[in-house]
């Protein structure tokens, strides 16, 4: 629900600050007083095109700020949530625009995009107006309106995610056609190419192994060089052993007479004994060890460059060779075994169609049923609003094949007959401006009993009607706003008796300064403008009297 909206700068309007409540607010004022500016403004806050016309002349900046009460579970604050944009108590759109036309967008005090503004304003108001072109006007919305109306939304949901199976299995299976078809055109080349990689079989990460391992046999000899001299300072003139068991000799024989002066020195003789036998074993070991094998080398050269040669070949890493010799494998397994694969994602194929055709035609069928329940209904309020001699008609026909969506097999258009024995048309191309808006209020009237609905203003809807048929839209747009809350510009005393909340707009000022202001009415004011509504430019006692038992009809 919209409760205030701050307008800074705009066109007439300097400051002006309006606060709304539930239920059906009425807008009312001579023409050419600003309400239109009013409407431009809000669809500012909302997201809509702006440009420098909009602002008032001297100023070098406008600001329009509209706030929101919604649920938490609105599906604007899922919207912005999505966003990285906060949650609050209250939602906040604000837009500013400068004398260069720029503008710069806000939800919740947090810089966003113009377009997730349109987007979130589009979740909490609805704008109809006499030549509105969006909305109920709209062939594409229509569809998803009587999935509403019909409380068919779950199965409709349904339909989509089969639709989507469907499309997945298709391209599931015209991508494994593809790869079928590219196998056998390469066949040939598969089937050599994969001998030369079977004959040499090619191991993940066997380029550095074989690398590391012809390193170590062409440095053999100097390694073998190195251990031989270490093993000769062992068996110098007087080995390293025997000196250190010599030397541990002599000291324990007077160990006992040292008084534990000389146990250090003797375990640690004892340790460097040990590690010298560790040394001489480990020395002997890598002796036997190494092998100067000129023949172990030539093959491993051999293979390491076959290796690099095919990759080079193939224009990949040698790493990548093994992975290359399954993708073959598989490419080739998929033509022996072409037939059996294709059949198999044919048959889901032709399992999801099937699945997606069934909940369809059921979908189908319960949209024609909703489809003549909603014409009864729209019908049914058309005598009222002076369009006794009217028809609308929801147009349902079954597409073809090709023109099947995640909405179904349906294509649905709203059209309407103004007179008896004309064809019926398109809601936009059949009804005139003062029509079209008293048929959009008899189809929001019963559209919006269909579920939760966010904020409408109608601009002008009673335009070109008066008397009984005034009373009557009058009536209707107070019953609609008795479910949503509702903001209407008008013209008609009628209408403006039926309002819970009535504001007037006005011209204030002479000469070069003039601004729009916006006065919230009551009581005698009230009073005032409904009569001079009735009565014109002079407001008469009998058009008081009328005004009083318009209201007093209107509130009981």
């Amino acid at each position: 629900m919209l409760t205030a909206l701050s307008i800074r700068n705009v066109v007439l309007i300097e400051k002006l600050d309006l606060s709304f409540q539930q239920g059906l607010c009425v807008l009312t004022g001579e023409t050419g007083a600003g309400k239109s500016i009013l409407l431009d403004a809000l669809g500012l806050a909302l997201g809509a095109r702006a440009d420098a016309g909009l602002l008032r002349q001297g100023s070098e900046s406008a600001a329009v700020t509209a706030c929101f009460e919604v649920p938490v579970d609105h599906s604007a604050n899922r919207l912005i949530t999505e966003h990285g944009i906060d949650v609050e108590d209250t939602l906040l759109l604000r837009r500013t625009l400068n004398d260069a036309g720029r503008t710069r967008a806000y939800i919740n005090d947090q810089a966003t995009s113009v377009g997730l503004l349109k987007r979130v304003g589009e979740s909490l108001i609805e704008i109809q107006g006499q030549f509105d072109q969006h909305g109920l006007l709209d062939a594409g919305t229509h569809l998803s309106l009587l999935d509403m109306f019909g409380r068919l939304q779950s199965k409709a949901k349904q339909v989509g995610e089969d639709f989507n199976t469907w499309q997945h299995a298709n391209n599931a299976l015209s991508h494994a056609a593809e790869e079928a078809e590219r196998a056998r055109r390469d066949e040939d080349y598969m089937r050599h190419a994969l001998e030369e990689l079977d004959s040499l079989s090619p191991q993940e990460g066997e380029d550095d192994s074989l690398n590391e391992s012809r390193r170590y046999l062409m440095q053999a000899g100097h390694i073998a060089e190195a251990v031989q001299a270490a093993q000769s300072e062992f068996r110098s003139k007087k080995p390293i052993s025997e000196a250190l068991h010599s030397a541990l000799r002599k000291l324990e024989r007077v160990s006992e007479t040292a008084a534990g002066r000389l146990d250090p020195a003797i375990a640690a003789l004892d340790r460097a004994l040990a590690e010298v036998d560790v040394a001489s074993d480990a020395l002997t070991e890598a002796a036997h060890a190494i092998e100067v094998d000129d023949s172990q080398l030539n093959q491993i050269e051999e293979r390491l460059f076959a290796l690099r040669e095919l990759a080079r070949k193939h224009r990949v890493d040698v790493d990548f060779l093994a992975a290359l010799q399954q993708q073959f494998r598989d490419r080739l397994a998929l033509i022996d075994d072409q037939s059996n694969a294709l059949g198999r994602l044919q048959a889901d194929v032709e399992e999801a169609r099937k699945t997606f055709l069934q909940h369809a035609e059921i979908l189908s069928k319960a949209r024609q049923k909703a489809a003549s329940a909603l014409d009864k209904a729209v019908n049914s309020e058309l005598p009222p609003l002076k369009l006794e001699k009217a028809l609308f008609k929801t147009e349902m026909n079954r597409m073809a094949e090709e023109g099947w969506s995640t909405s179904g097999i349906d294509s649905t258009r709203f059209m309407v007959a103004t007179n008896p024995g004309q064809p019926a048309g398109p809601i936009g191309r059949i009804a005139s401006g003062g029509e079209l808006s008293r048929f959009m209020l008899a189809l929001k009237l019963v559209l919006t009993s269909a579920g939760d609905q966010p904020s409408l203003i109608f601009d002008e809807v009673d335009s070109g009607v008066g008397g009984a048929t005034a009373h009557a839209v009058g009536q209707r747009l107070w019953r609609l706003a008795d479910r949503t809350q509702l903001l209407v510009v008008t013209h008609s005393p009628q209408v403006a008796a039926r309002g819970s909340d009535h504001f007037l707009v006005k011209k204030a000022g002479s000469g070069k300064r003039v601004v729009t202001d916006v006065q919230r009415l009551g009581g005698k004011d009230r009073l005032e403008e409904v009569a001079r509504m009735l009565s014109g430019a002079v407001i008469t006692e009998e058009a008081r009297a009328a005004a009083g038992r318009l209201i007093e009809g209107s509130d009981a």
